[in-house]
């Protein structure tokens, strides 16, 4: 008995030792947690939702196909994406602009006849001002004849004149069934050939790739080169058989499509400021609400004064470009010669519209 009570009083004394050093007992293990539910802070779910309005087209968006035949990086490239940009942040992703570049759709010629031709396969491009002299275009063409804008400032005092919307719409006006949204340019552009060129006397025999234009074919006539049509997609490879010996562009597509491989030769006469624009289809056109056409108009307003924010300093940047890859660049100091050259293709060409020529003439 006395061995029991002895026994007892031992196992009272263990437990409270173990505690008073701050030993406890083994726990049960702790029943799993609840899963969290899931948030409710409003401005978390707005947030997800704006996300998602900004990454997403909206059920019912207008698509928009739009042409460019040169690549991105160029300066047209760059003012397609801006314009692009523009409109799917105005619209909140209500209208898409589907962009094709690097001619995938085709020429521009190609191109304007597959928007004209209905269908809407095609409802908008980039083209050059003078490609819309066959499809009623007439004051276009003034803007392709040679040494009519003096500077980029010149052409500019014209694009956002009051005469140059007069422009934009006069093939609409006159039922082509496409109309131009806003003016932009590439640079001036320049004569590019296989061999080297001193001058404008070099040009004489030289065969010269044009479009199918009668201001281009003029142009390499007054030169005294003999103008042979080829299409722009077949530029690169004609040069490189030998079926022209030389051709035209800006300088930023020059460089962009490659033909300094082809053709290592550059006179920067400056012949013509490569005016564009960006033209949609009447029948797109007249899908859109009031409020959505006005969407279009203000992101060519922005892409307008994007692309002349951008295109001097891009030109001058690719120069030096091709002058450290060692093309060969010839400067012109006197353009009169080259002006006197191709004075009959000026006064054949303003017949008619003499006066609205001279109104041009005298916004430098």
């Amino acid at each position: 008995m006395k061995k029991k009570i002895i026994s007892t009083l031992l196992a009272v004394a263990t437990v409270v030792s173990m505690t008073a050093c701050g030993v406890s007992a083994p726990e049960a293990p702790a029943a799993p947690a609840a899963p969290a539910a899931p948030a409710t802070d409003a401005s978390a779910a707005d947030a997800t939702a704006a996300d998602a309005t900004a990454t997403q087209p909206a059920a019912d968006a207008i698509t928009l196909v739009m042409a460019e035949v040169n690549p991105l990086d160029t300066i047209v490239g760059m003012t397609d994406q801006k314009f692009k940009e523009e409109v799917e942040a105005r619209s909140n992703n209500s209208i898409i602009i589907d962009l094709q570049a690097s001619g995938v759709l085709g020429s521009e010629n190609d191109v304007l006849d597959t928007m004209l031709g209905g269908g809407g396969t095609i409802d908008m491009s980039r083209i050059s001002a003078f490609a819309l002299t066959p499809y009623g275009g007439e004051k276009s063409m003034l803007l392709s004849l040679p040494y009519t804008f003096v500077s980029r400032d010149h052409f500019w005092n014209f694009a956002t004149s009051d005469l140059a919307q007069e422009f934009l719409l006069e093939p609409s006006e006159k039922g082509s069934g496409i109309r131009g949204l806003f003016y932009g340019e590439e640079g001036f552009r320049h004569f590019f050939t296989k061999e080297p060129v001193t001058g404008i006397d070099s040009f004489k025999g030289m065969k010269l790739r044009v479009s199918n234009d009668p201001i281009m074919n003029g142009l390499a006539e007054g030169l005294g080169a003999s103008p042979t049509v080829v299409a722009f997609g077949e530029l690169y490879s004609a040069l490189q058989q030998g079926t022209v010996d030389g051709a035209e562009q800006p300088i930023a597509n020059y460089k962009a499509n490659a033909f300094p491989e082809v053709a290592p030769n550059m006179i920067l006469d400056g012949h013509t400021l490569g005016a564009i624009q960006v033209v949609i289809t009447d029948e797109a056109w007249n899908k859109l609400s009031a409020d959505q056409q006005q969407i279009l108009m203000d992101a060519g307003k922005a892409a307008s004064e994007y692309n002349r924010s951008i295109s001097e300093q891009k030109e001058k940047e690719v120069l030096d470009e091709l002058k450290n890859e060692g093309v060969n660049i010839v400067e012109v100091d006197d353009v009169t010669p080259w002006q006197e050259a191709v004075k009959k293709v000026i006064d054949e060409n303003i017949k008619g519209q003499e006066d609205l020529y001279k109104q041009i003439v005298d916004m430098q």
